[in-house]
């Protein structure tokens, strides 16, 4: 099933006319509405005329999280306060959040992007859809919410916290889909099983997760110990929220609802533009977006973007998982790092489970990992020989991956902090001149 034949479905020459039109409205409207706009492109010689081809695109600044922060907190907004009928903002967690507005058209493109996604993985009309994502400045909980309710399936507004509870209300409502972070997924798993409940006892039938990327091994896990089909969405603050792009059911990657986002692919250290098929950073710009615009937006995001067709029919750009973030990238003896490498090799080896953390510390004047993971059976740890067998099995697996040698801590089971929210992987030890690895 597909929820807006129209746009998902349109020939690659037919979307590109689409997006030209589109984008030549969006420069337009950001450069006469919002005077940081005017001023970068005016200190290029860029007039929003200029945009004749899809290609013109390449002579437009980037925007940057950075820019969002330093015109805190409207100062990128193209509509008045008046016609803003919602914001959202991030975590904020590193300083100044990122803060969108949304018009009531802006609602209503969200609300439809969001109801593709959800269509794409299975979302039906009848469905009870429990929403473990946490409702408030953050986009995740009220951007799924209404896409949700838009193909009539009944929303649980269960927000994030208070497993125990969550778990009550998953028996008892009946829940066939679960909205929440991927590491959430598990942890409620791991708590119906301390309170004597089995998942296949629950009538889930498939997840839509996001707000965390997550390897295919973590999919997998996240199949295996729920019995659910795991599917994954991507959005992000400074461009919508959810709703950006969402897997269907052919698992193929991530369609991208390009006739709202025109995505490009560029060398993360460079900035030159790169061509699909080769992973890079995703860079995006908004098409319809009226109390924020975006162009050209650094998501930071490394990906690969695939236009060729997906069984499923749709047409649309496919991404890939995220393969981690140029800016959360370690460097480690001269060798780029993702944590994504690091989980996809921790989901595949046998006796141990989902729940790790990547500690980076001073070895010296180097940086050093260590990845601290739990076993599945505790009592292992009283198994000298079979203990030390699996800590360098797993650690040449990953110097085969990742080029490094790696210090493995095997850990008891549910020694591990869990988290409601996102999942914090890394702990940086760097500065702590106390830290030592044994």
């Amino acid at each position: 099933m597909i929820w807006d034949t129209e746009h998902e479905t349109m020939s690659r020459e037919d979307m590109r006319a689409l997006q030209l039109e589109r984008l030549k409205w969006t420069v337009n409207y950001a450069y006469e509405n919002v005077p940081f706009y005017r001023e970068r492109l005016d200190g290029v010689g860029l007039k929003p005329g200029h945009i004749k081809t899809l290609n013109d695109i390449e002579n437009i600044p980037f925007t940057t999280k950075d820019d969002l922060r330093k015109y805190y907190p409207f100062g990128l907004f193209a509509a008045p306060m008046s016609k803003i009928v919602r914001i959202h903002a991030s975590s904020g967690t590193t300083g100044k959040p990122v803060v969108a507005g949304y018009t009531r058209n802006d609602m209503e493109m969200w609300t439809e992007m969001v109801a593709r996604i959800v269509t794409m993985a299975g979302g039906r009309e009848g469905g009870i859809a429990q929403g473990s994502f946490g409702y408030g400045l953050f986009t995740g909980g009220f951007g799924l919410h209404y896409g949700l309710e838009r193909v009539g399936a009944t929303v649980v507004p269960a927000s994030s916290g208070n497993s125990e509870k969550q778990i009550m209300l998953l028996e008892d409502f009946g829940a066939t889909a679960l909205i929440s972070p991927p590491s959430y997924a598990l942890r409620l798993a791991e708590i119906a099983g301390e309170m004597g409940k089995s998942m296949d006892r629950f009538p889930l039938r498939v997840g839509l997760f996001g707000g965390e990327g997550h390897s295919m091994g973590m999919s997998q896990e996240i199949e295996k110990t729920l019995g659910i089909t795991d599917t994954q969405n991507y959005g992000m603050t400074e461009v919508c929220g959810p709703g950006v792009s969402g897997e269907c059911l052919e698992k193929n990657g991530m369609h991208l609802n390009e006739d709202h986002f025109y995505p490009e692919m560029i060398d993360p250290d460079t900035g030159d533009t790169m061509g699909y098929g080769e992973a890079g950073e995703l860079v995006l710009t908004t098409l319809t977006k009226e109390g924020i615009p975006m162009l050209r937006f650094r998501t930071k995001d490394i990906t690969v973007l695939d236009e060729t067709p997906c069984p499923c029919g749709r047409t649309t750009v496919r991404m890939d998982r995220v393969h981690g973030r140029s800016d959360d990238m370690l460097i480690v003896s001269g060798v780029n790092v993702f944590p994504s490498q690091i989980e996809e090799v921790l989901m595949e080896m046998a006796g141990i489970g989902p729940h790790y953390e990547i500690v980076v510390y001073k070895k010296g004047y180097l940086d050093a990992l260590e990845i601290r993971v739990e076993l599945v059976d505790g009592s292992l740890l009283e198994r000298f020989r079979e203990l030390e067998r699996l800590s360098k099995r797993i650690e040449h697996r990953l110097h085969t991956v990742l080029g490094i040698h790696t210090k493995v801590r095997l850990m008891e089971p549910k020694s591990l902090k869990r988290f409601e929210g996102k999942a914090k992987r890394v702990i940086d030890k760097r500065d702590d001149k106390s830290y030592k690895v044994e």
